[in-house]
């Protein structure tokens, strides 16, 4: 896998290389012919309301996933020609060579001259996963498989009070069944509170600063989120804990089509959440290049910054870097517990409103590449 990746990389910096040779020399050749093909490809797949295309993911958390998805991006008709920005229906479905089935579908609608905007997803799946422990010390752990079979739910609703400034409430439920463990293993040792599945339902407030210039490619604005979840046994939850996260982006234009993303996600949670939804990082958001929940406790931070530029026609790159830790107390972060990573990545957009289809090769306490779409920050 590793030499995979790594001759894969090779092949796609030579044919970066070679097609920004050709545009500079402004020559229609079969770099241009080959993107032609692309597009007619992406036009006939497309709809004026769907885009229906197979859906391969790939991630050190999944392996190879083939399905479908279905993708409809819209604005409502009414509102036409007012700068509304689009609102998407992606429906997928997945199964990857872990034995992973993953059915998610999530609206996001933008209305009234972007003054509201609610969020809703939807997820079933039965998810065969891996359990290190909590703490720094999971890197001592090789990992220990389980399933969980879970149902997920939430719905949040913002409204503008002041130009980019919204506020509104948010609602999540979850349940899980773990199906399977080894026994007398690492997560029966530990025994970890919802080692033997849970149900959580919490009620919350999100506040949220957007002035981005696009939600699927900003090359300028902010997009800072701060969340606070409840859950409590009023309503329905078997455990009782609360959670609050901040999550701060920054989007600058270098030059021309090129931008800079800038991150730092902060997680605080209590001490009375079960082990799947304490602090982590890792996976494809947050520190490729770490398989996701390796690293967890009751609190982490992630510092991402990428890079992107255009490369000819729809075809972009990225370059990007990272660090990121876990503690178990505020007095536990420390400078000396950071975890570093980085890579780079391919972009191709499908849309005329940013959307992309992406590729990254990451670096961390493992080679990795994922395989997906849209932006990560």
């Amino acid at each position: 896998m590793k030499k995979f990746c790594f001759s894969l990389g090779l092949f796609f910096c030579s044919f970066l290389l070679q097609a920004q040779e050709l545009e500079k020399k402004e020559t229609k050749g079969g770099i241009d012919r080959l993107f032609d093909f692309g597009d007619q490809v992406i036009d006939f797949i497309s709809s004026d309301k769907w885009t229906i295309i197979p859906a391969v993911v790939y991630s050190p958390e999944t392996n190879l996933g083939l399905g479908a998805r279905a993708l409809r991006i819209f604005r409502p008709q009414g509102e036409k020609g007012k700068n509304l920005r689009p609102s998407t229906l992606p429906i997928t479905f997945l199964y990857t060579f872990n034995n992973q089935s993953i059915f998610t579908t999530e609206l996001e609608w933008w209305a009234d001259e972007n003054k509201s905007y609610l969020n809703a997803r939807l997820e079933l799946s039965n998810f065969p996963f891996k359990y290190y422990g909590i703490g720094d010390f999971a890197a001592r752990s090789p990992g220990e498989p389980y399933t969980t079979r879970y149902a997920s739910f939430q719905i949040n609703y913002e409204r503008m009070f002041f130009k980019g400034l919204y506020l509104g409430p948010k609602y999540e439920f979850r349940a899980d069944d773990i199906s399977k463990r080894v026994e007398g293993g690492l997560l029966e040792t530990d025994r970890p509170l919802g080692y033997d599945g849970q149900r959580i339902s919490g009620l919350g407030l999100v506040l949220n600063y957007d002035t981005r210039d696009n939600i699927f490619q900003p090359h300028k604005g902010w997009f800072n989120r701060m969340g606070y979840m409840d859950y409590s046994n009023f309503l329905g939850s078997n455990f009782e804990f609360n959670q609050f996260i901040v999550d701060l982006r920054k989007y600058l234009t270098i030059k021309r089509q090129n931008s800079l993303a800038l991150q730092s996600w902060w997680s605080f949670t209590s001490d009375k959440a079960p082990f799947q939804n304490i602090s982590l990082i890792g996976g494809s958001d947050r520190m490729r290049g770490y398989f996701e929940g390796k690293y967890r406790d009751q609190h982490a931070m992630v510092h991402q910054a990428e890079y992107r530029f255009r490369v000819h026609r729809n075809l972009g790159m990225v370059v990007f870097g990272h660090m990121g830790q876990v503690a178990g107390n505020l007095q536990q972060f420390d400078w000396k517990r950071f975890k570093y990573g980085g890579g780079f990545g391919l972009r191709y957009k499908i849309t005329e409103d940013g959307l992309n289809i992406r590729l990254d090769f990451a670096f961390g306490d493992q080679r990795a590449f994922y395989f997906g779409l849209n932006e990560v920050i």
